[in-house]
């Protein structure tokens, strides 16, 4: 009898492990923090089955550029050392700085939150963080999607994705296929590791608390300040930079580093030729390259190594345009220049 019994008691959705109402109370939480992204174009956001937004009517050919991406291995630590506030910036970051590349404004931003039980004020502070992003870089946070998903993901772990749609005028779409030798190449500084070769950081963690040798500050931040400081928003910066000055290509410095992101945007025969030296290596590289052991080669691979953004101008155009990127609060290195290939790499630092 009492096994019939429990076989026909009710199951709710909650007993399933779904709180809907936890749900709603996020969506509550979400609405105040979108609203301070909203902009020119948005027509319905949050709320609906789809969110409208209409191109803005000072573009005449507009191209729309799209870019998705996620955070990575870096959520390991977010979950371990309980810091959620500034990955949602990462996840931002990580879609728009690519969008960007293409000289493209980034227009809006779509979030996906995927958890096995939804904790309110976790979820909060990771949209909080992707709010911020979404109004440092002027694109508007207009919709998403929050699953609770029991037994897909440990309690307190969730994972992240994002996708942001911008736009260009087709005059003005960088392909960077008039990149030529004898172009200067700058670099915008970093923030740090942003969010590429966490795998390999977490190893260095790991490596430096059984040595006992882990650090407590790192280029004048508390050691885990300095590791989960958010991907730098270059947007904002260098589409007013592009506005002033004939920039002939962007390459954002992500998985692959330095030596594969850049050829990604060179003409076939061209090749860039990076400065050994001509940009600082800060304590937070300096310290993983020493704990992993890995050489120059493989730290310009792995990580961004201090560069977290290309910038390809003709060599009449660099100082200027240096100068403008300067003023605007960018760190500007010239560290290279552009080069025929003939039998060497796509790019090469020394």
């Amino acid at each position: 009898m009492s096994s019939s019994a429990s076989s026909s008691t009710p199951i709710s959705y909650k007993d399933a492990g779904v709180d809907i109402d936890a749900g709603d109370a996020l969506v509550e939480r979400i609405k105040p923090l979108a609203k301070k992204t909203m902009r020119e174009g948005v027509m319905a956001g949050i709320g609906g089955f789809g969110a409208l937004f209409e191109v803005p009517k000072r573009y005449k050919e507009p191209v729309l550029v799209s870019g998705t991406d996620g955070v990575g291995t870096k959520l390991k630590l977010a979950f371990e050392w309980n810091m959620h506030d500034t990955v949602g910036i990462d996840l931002v970051a990580m879609s728009v700085n690519d969008v960007l590349v293409q000289g493209a404004e980034p227009l809006f931003f779509l979030d996906y939150f995927a958890c096995g039980k939804l904790h309110v004020d976790t979820a909060a502070a990771v949209v909080g963080g992707i709010a911020k992003g979404c109004e440092l870089s002027g694109c508007a946070l207009i919709g998403g999607e929050t699953a609770e998903m029991p037994g897909m993901y440990p309690d307190g772990e969730y994972d992240l994705a994002g996708f942001a749609v911008g736009a260009v005028e087709k005059s003005k779409i960088l392909s960077g296929q008039n990149v030529k030798p004898g172009d200067v190449v700058l670099g915008l500084a970093s923030h740090g590791v942003h969010s590429n070769g966490f795998s390999l950081v977490r190893k260095c963690i790991e490596r430096a608390e059984a040595q006992g040798s882990l650090p407590e500050t790192l280029d004048g931040k508390p050691f885990k300040a300095a590791i989960m400081e958010p991907t730098r928003l270059y947007v904002k910066n260098v589409l007013a930079a592009l506005d002033k000055h004939p920039i002939k290509a962007l390459a954002h410095i992500t998985g692959g580093g330095l030596l594969e992101n850049i050829p990604r945007v060179l003409p076939e025969g061209t090749a860039a030729h990076l400065k050994a030296g001509s940009w600082p290596q800060t304590e937070l590289f300096a310290w993983l390259q020493k704990t992993a052991g890995i050489d120059d080669i493989e730290m310009n691979r792995t990580f961004n190594n201090g560069i977290g953004m290309v910038v390809v101008v003709a060599a009449e155009e660099a100082e200027a345009t240096a100068a403008t990127l300067a003023g605007l609060g960018e760190k500007v290195y010239t560290i290279g220049a552009i080069t025929d290939i003939g039998s060497g790499k796509p790019v090469e630092v020394r």
